[in-house]
């Protein structure tokens, strides 16, 4: 479909990119033009190269690093123009494998497994309207940075980024040249999965829900002070509001316990929605 497009979308990453990078809270650590140490040692020893400083790559390197742990990849040359782009970019700054999860997602009628095949290819060839199919893929992309850790740093530099990919790629998409792209700092953190935020935990509200003696979480503990203090109540006015206090306090323990279960289950299911997880991941 669009082979000569591999320059022009390079061109356009590369800008997003910027050059060396070192941010502390980066999980790609010392990059250089986007490209990580890890992944440029790995390059230089599959070819009985020495390892040396990322800030060394060379022009050649580089094209060769991108066009085949990227574009190849995700199968650049067979991709509509402008989807190409949205998911050449994506899987550099993500990963191949959730770029095409983004994109599966979005067409909503193939196997969400994060490689494109032939499945995947002939649904993109068949939508009807790829300036929404790539608008549908950065909103799922969008969707995952937010529900990183490193939100709180990067999010607005990757803002930024998504909100350039989707002008580029819908123009494209339409015939258009497209905006040129601008460098925002932190738009070129890497954005992978190992920074996603924890799912929440329903540990608190077992602790107040789970009512039974035998339980030994906070609602055993008070209904068995009550059962205790129970024969007693009818004797001391004390006591018996002692007795009161405990059946007022577990109603609203266990409701709230209630409460902060149905939150952690539709947080925790948000959450797996925006970072792709299979079907029953939740908290």
């Amino acid at each position: 479909m669009t082979a000569q497009n591999y320059a022009r979308a390079l061109s356009r990453v590369l800008v997003h990119e910027g050059g060396y990078a070192d941010h502390p809270k980066d999980p790609g650590g010392a990059t250089m033009k986007g490209v990580t140490q890890g992944v440029y040692d790995a390059y230089r020893k599959r070819r009985d190269e020495a390892k040396r400083s990322v800030r060394q790559i060379t022009d050649a390197e580089l094209q060769a690093i991108y066009r085949r742990q990227y574009w190849d990849v995700v199968k650049g040359d067979s991709l509509p123009e402008g989807v190409d782009y949205a998911v050449f970019d994506g899987a550099v700054n993500s990963g191949p494998s959730q770029a095409v999860k983004w994109l599966q997602r979005a067409l909503g009628s193939v196997k969400v497994d994060g490689v494109i095949g032939e499945a995947t290819l002939a649904a993109v060839e068949a939508y009807p309207d790829h300036d929404r199919l790539i608008a549908l893929m950065l909103g799922r992309r969008l969707a995952f940075l937010q529900a990183l850790r490193t939100w709180s740093t990067f999010g607005r530099g990757w803002s930024a980024r998504v909100a350039q990919v989707k002008q580029i790629g819908q123009a494209w998409a339409t015939g258009s040249v497209g905006p040129d792209p601008a460098f925002v700092s932190g738009g070129n953190a890497k954005a992978t999965i190992d920074q996603a935020k924890p799912l929440p935990t329903k540990a608190p509200a077992d602790a107040t829900t789970g009512a039974g003696i035998g339980s030994g979480g906070l609602g055993g503990v008070l209904e068995q002070a009550r059962q205790q203090l129970d024969p007693l109540a009818a004797s001391s006015q004390f006591i018996g509001n002692i007795v009161a206090a405990l059946v007022i306090t577990g109603v609203v323990l266990t409701a709230g316990g209630f409460a902060y279960r149905w939150w952690a289950a539709r947080k925790g299911q948000a959450l797996a929605d925006a970072l792709d997880l299979p079907d029953g991941v939740t908290a």
